[in-house]
């Protein structure tokens, strides 16, 4: 087995070491890695600039390849391009802190998983509750039963990308509880502390601030609360299904000119789209860019 591992704490994270040196036990590890720290950066994908690329040796052995760009970019460079024939298996991890809840939307661990499982390859992502002295090699061993499980038992499940996060109670336990839940959904985490800097400047940091809710039965914050090693099946279309067949049922025809302006949608009344299309003249020399 060809496992592509990455992540987005970038190639010299503790993290990183130590599951690449678990899932050795699996297969042929091949690591592909941000050259700096990515956190946050989401599904964010390089293309003004070049990328470059660097081997990274661990003593006198190599380790791996350092991209100066994200996560996504590392899984798609590293599939198509530096891995010597295509993954069985992408891992993105471990992440030094939780990565559940409406946070999966943020984050650059989870977003090179979703590019592995893009590619339709098995792909999972791997975090770790945060610590000043993270436990990574005890993580590392948990997750690798759980990555094996879903490689062995799980494939014929429908689902092909996983979220698995591990809180420091059960890293600390021997036999940890494993519960496969939901992704949580509430808001948390928006406030701001407003602050001036030398020059008089307003400036903004972001706090963290409210803490989610844990108390949503079947989702991931709850488990993770509760101690559990949480893993979520996930899926990178975001179609609101539940709502095509309503919306195409209702219909709406454009049309060059709208008889009369639209008016402000009142309380359980039907409503007419009506588009109109703009007649100004494109830019000259203006392109149309992938990924705007």
């Amino acid at each position: 087995m060809l496992i592509l591992l990455t992540n987005d704490d970038g190639i010299y994270a503790p993290g990183l070491a130590a599951l690449k040196q678990a899932l050795e036990a699996l297969g042929d590890v091949f690591v592909v890695a941000p050259a700096t720290e990515q956190s946050g950066v989401g599904h964010a994908i390089t293309y003004l600039r070049p990328l470059i690329v660097k081997e990274v040796y661990q003593g006198d052995r190599p380790f791996g390849y350092a991209v100066e760009g994200s996560p996504a970019d590392c899984v798609k460079l590293g599939v198509n391009e530096l891995c010597p024939r295509s993954p069985d298996m992408v891992v993105s991890g471990i992440n030094g802190g939780l990565n559940a809840g409406i946070n999966v939307l943020y984050s650059g661990t989870v977003a090179a998983a979703v590019e592995g499982a893009f590619f339709g390859i098995l792909s999972v992502a791997v975090s770790l509750e945060f610590d000043e002295n993270p436990p990574f090699e005890r993580a590392a061993a948990h997750a690798v039963q759980i990555i094996q499980h879903i490689a062995s038992d799980w494939r014929d499940v429908g689902a092909r990308l996983f979220n698995v996060n591990i809180p420091l109670q059960a890293a600390a336990d021997d036999s940890p509880e494993v519960r496969v839940v939901a992704m949580d959904v509430g808001r948390y985490g928006g406030d701001y502390e407003k602050r001036t800097d030398p020059w008089g400047r307003t400036y903004y940091w972001a706090t963290g601030e409210p803490p989610p809710r844990r108390d949503a039965p079947g989702t991931d914050l709850l488990a993770l609360a509760q101690g559990k090693i949480s893993v979520t099946p996930l899926h990178y279309d975001l179609t609101a299904r539940n709502a095509l067949e309503e919306i195409a049922q209702r219909g709406f025809v454009l049309t060059s000119r709208p008889k009369a302006p639209l008016k402000p949608a009142s309380p359980g009344g039907n409503q007419t789209l009506v588009l109109r299309a703009s007649r100004r003249a494109p830019r000259a020399g203006a392109a149309k860019r992938e990924g705007g």
